[in-house]
């Protein structure tokens, strides 16, 4: 059993993906190295470096199934690195061709390269939910453009605003996330091909020519030079997540908020059974929002340890390579896990708009006594009318009664507003002012 929850058959199912883990398996990391060992045969095969016979032996023996794991597992824990043994099984399985594997290349070209094959995978995933999540967020936004909500400050009522506004807001960093998505890809998805110190010395003037040349057979970007030890794209992927993350626990705080008893105006989607409590049966959890927090927190946790692994010594370093191997999966299936909990509460999440104005009428108006003040202020001027309307406010407080009411005792309002002008002040809905606006600028952008 791992020990990793994230990781294991049971647990694995609140904190991460099958896809994901399929990217990240320790088997799937010795198939993308055996994927460089076959491409990097390929090229040197068309450039007349090695034999093309002994190219399409070692293409067709690249597989994981003809590797003996307790021989990569021995091997490694001897070397302290698994592709000494890797290419070990790869030469003896592609016979007499074997002798041609690995040629000019160094173990960190094959394990970088690899590791930036499974991040390109890793991305692909990420880059699907986001798009999803941004999808059913504006298909929200669009929905409950009008549907009238207490917007809160300090976690109390503050001014109107529309539910609408709220999914916008959610969506938009997730937009945003796509773009940086876009932009990360160049520095990140690049091959790893310099050789034992940096200079492809064993290759003499075909060094340069085989790293192109194999990342175009990748698919990957050349870069101008080696970047054994210049950790920024694989650093910058996981600071990458951890963004994603922070927008992540932000979207599931405000629905764990939303779902307070005493608020009750969102719900995540109904589920027979879902979040239920082992002792209370009319509990209902806002459980997936509870391990977006956890993976969201623990992804961010992590980015501190590959931005510390960027202080690598000289031209290969001694411990700080070895760390992201720790970082770099988890970040991966703990970002997918909370971004797959995120869509499904995207989608299908359960608005209660009656409560949304229920909860909006509990002050009794005092919600909007800027709208009252700002609609004296022509009448009184803007001093006179905050003091008359904060009286007003505090006559409604002490006595509890609607802030009409208390509005209409100021002798100074009644003499020139009746009751029915005074009321449509009062509607929330009256004073929105550009929420719609910002949520055909979000929609618009989310498309």
């Amino acid at each position: 059993m791992p020990v990793n929850p994230a990781d294991g058959p049971i647990l694995g199912t609140l904190y991460g993906s099958d896809a994901m883990r399929a990217v990240f398996d320790e088997a799937t990391y010795f198939q993308r190295m055996l994927d460089v060992e076959a491409a990097l045969a390929r090229v040197q095969a068309r450039l007349g470096i090695i034999p093309g016979d002994a190219a399409e032996a070692i293409a067709a023996a690249a597989r994981f199934e003809n590797l003996r794991p307790e021989d990569l597992a021995a091997s490694a824990r001897n070397v302290g690195y698994p592709v000494v043994g890797l290419v070990a099984g790869l030469s003896e399985a592609a016979g007499e061709a074997g002798r041609w594997t690995h040629w000019g290349a160094t173990t960190q070209d094959i394990m970088d390269t690899a590791t930036v094959l499974q991040v390109r995978d890793g991305l692909d995933l990420i880059e699907a939910e986001l798009t999803a999540i941004v999808a059913a967020l504006a298909a929200q936004a669009d929905r409950h453009r009008d549907t009238v909500m207490a917007g809160r400050t300090h976690l109390q009522q503050a001014l109107p605003t529309t539910f609408g506004l709220k999914c916008a807001i959610w969506a938009m960093p997730f937009i945003g996330h796509r773009e940086r998505l876009r932009q990360l890809r160049p520095r990140v998805q690049v091959v790893e091909f310099a050789g034992a110190a940096g200079t492809l010395a064993s290759l003499g003037n075909d060094g340069l020519r085989v790293m192109e040349d194999l990342a175009v057979e990748l698919g990957l970007n050349a870069p101008p030079a080696p970047w054994h030890v210049c950790r920024d794209g694989l650093a910058e992927a996981v600071s990458f997540l951890g963004l994603v993350c922070g927008n992540l626990a932000k979207f599931a705080t405000d629905i764990i908020l939303l779902a307070q008893t005493e608020v009750g105006e969102v719900a995540e989607p109904y589920v027979h059974g879902r979040g239920q409590s082992s002792t209370m049966p009319q509990k209902r959890n806002p459980i997936a929002s509870e391990y977006i927090l956890a993976a969201s927190r623990t992804v961010q946790g992590l980015v501190p340890v590959m931005l510390g692994a960027m202080a690598q010594d000289h031209e290969r370093a001694t411990g700080p390579w070895q760390a992201e191997a720790l970082v770099l999966p988890q970040s991966f299936v703990l970002t997918h896990g909370a971004l797959l909990h995120a869509r499904n509460i995207a989608e299908g999440m359960v608005v209660d708009t009656a409560r949304m104005r229920a909860n909006l009428d509990i002050t009794h108006g005092l919600i909007v006594s800027e709208a009252v003040m700002m609609g004296l202020a022509p009448l009184l001027g803007r001093g006179e009318a905050h003091h008359v309307v904060k009286h007003a406010c505090d006559v409604s407080l002490a006595e509890r009664i609607p802030l009409a009411d208390a509005l209409m005792r100021e002798s100074v309002l009644s003499s020139q507003l009746d009751r029915h002008a005074i009321e449509r002040m009062i509607d929330p809905a009256n004073y929105l002012g550009s929420a719609g606006a910002f949520i055909d600028r979000v929609l618009a952008v989310a498309r």
